[in-house]
C-alpha cells in the first residue's frame, strides 16, 4: 500500500519544484527528502519526477499522486474538524455547497433560519463553483448542495433532489435599446443583436440559453463573454450587446440596463436542493430543508 506521509512529502515537492525548497517547508534535510521520494517511487513502480535545471516537475505519475494526495488531505482536514467539533461539544457539522447566485439569494436566509433552531451545529458553507455543486454530494463531500438543471430529473444513486424554485431568465437590454420599448419580448426578438455571454464558463445554465434559442430559431452571436451576471449587466449598460439572465442572478439591477420578460420560449432554470440520502432523516439536514424552501418561496 502506498505511504500517505511519503505522498505529502511528493506533493510538497511539486507545489514548490524543489526538492530543497520542500525539505525547508517541512523542517526535513534535502536527503531526508529524497529518500521519501525514492522510496514512494520503488513503491508506485514509477519514476515520480524529473529533474529540470536545479529544480524538479512531476511525472505523469507523480501528477497523479499529487493529486490523489491533495484529496487526502482534504478527508485529513475533514476529519480533523469533526474531531475537534466532538472536543468541543459541538454535536455536529452540516456541509453545504452552493453556486454564486444561490448564494447571494437564497443561503444566507436560511442559514440564519437555520442557526436560530440549531446554534450547535457547525456549517461548513463553500461556493464551489465553477464546479458543479451536485458533484460533491455524490462523492460524499457534502451534505446539502444547491444546484441548477435544466430540468429535474432522475438524481444519481444515493441523492434525493428536492425542487425549490423555477427560475425564469430575463431580458437585459441597454437603456434606450429600440426593443426596450416593448414590455414583453419574444426571445426570437433577439436574433439579430450581439449577445454579451453572461453564462461563462459552460455548464447547466448556458445550455438553457443555447437551447432556448435553438428552439427560437437561433444561434446567439456572442461578442463579449462575462464570467458573471453583475459583469455581463455592465457590458449591456456599455452598449456591446443584449443578453439573458435569470431572475434570481438579478439582484441588483444596473442604472444602465432595462429588464423584460420573455416568451416563446421563456427560458427557466430549475433549482434544487440535492441531499445525501442517508442524511434525510437528521434533523439538521429537515430544518436546512424547510429553511431553503422558505426562503425560495419569499
Amino acid at each position: 500500500m502506498l505511504d500517505v506521509r511519503r505522498m505529502q512529502v511528493l506533493r510538497a515537492v511539486v507545489t514548490t519544484g524543489s526538492i530543497t525548497a520542500a525539505a525547508v517547508n517541512l523542517g526535513y534535510t534535502p536527503s531526508a527528502i529524497s529518500q521519501q521520494v525514492a522510496a514512494l517511487e520503488k513503491q508506485a513502480g514509477l519514476p515520480l519526477l524529473d529533474r529540470v535545471g536545479r529544480g524538479v516537475r512531476p511525472t505523469v505519475a507523480g501528477r497523479l499522486l499529487t493529486e490523489h494526495a491533495a484529496r487526502i488531505t482534504d478527508r485529513l482536514v475533514e476529519a480533523e474538524a469533526a474531531l475537534a467539533d466532538l472536543r468541543e461539544g459541538r454535536t455536529g457539522r452540516l456541509r453545504v455547497r452552493y453556486f454564486a447566485t444561490a448564494g447571494a439569494a437564497l443561503v444566507p436566509p436560511a442559514v440564519a433560519a437555520f442557526r436560530a433552531r440549531h446554534a450547535d451545529v457547525r456549517l461548513d458553507l463553500r461556493l464551489t463553483e465553477p464546479d458543479d455543486p451536485l458533484a460533491e454530494v455524490e462523492a460524499g463531500r457534502a451534505d446539502v448542495a444547491l444546484c441548477v438543471f435544466a430540468r429535474l430529473a432522475e438524481p444519481p444513486r444515493g441523492v434525493h433532489v428536492e425542487h425549490l424554485l423555477d427560475d425564469p431568465y430575463l431580458a437585459v437590454l441597454p437603456r434606450g435599446h429600440d426593443l426596450a420599448r416593448k414590455r414583453v419580448l419574444d426571445l426570437a426578438d433577439l436574433a439579430g443583436q450581439p449577445w454579451v455571454d453572461a453564462a461563462n464558463p459552460p455548464g447547466p445554465c448556458r445550455d438553457i440559453v443555447v437551447d432556448a434559442c435553438a428552439a427560437a430559431g437561433f444561434t446567439p452571436n456572442l461578442v463579449v463573454e462575462a464570467d458573471d451576471y453583475p459583469t455581463a449587466q455592465g457590458f449591456v449598460a456599455a452598449g456591446l450587446g443584449v443578453t439573458i439572465v435569470p431572475k434570481l442572478g438579478l439582484g441588483v439591477v444596473h442604472p444602465g440596463v432595462v429588464v423584460r420578460k420573455l416568451r416563446r420560449p421563456e427560458p427557466n432554470r430549475a433549482i434544487g436542493a440535492a441531499v445525501r440520502v442517508d442524511t434525510l432523516t437528521s434533523p439538521a439536514v429537515r430544518t436546512l430543508l424547510s429553511a431553503l424552501r422558505t426562503a425560495a418561496a419569499g
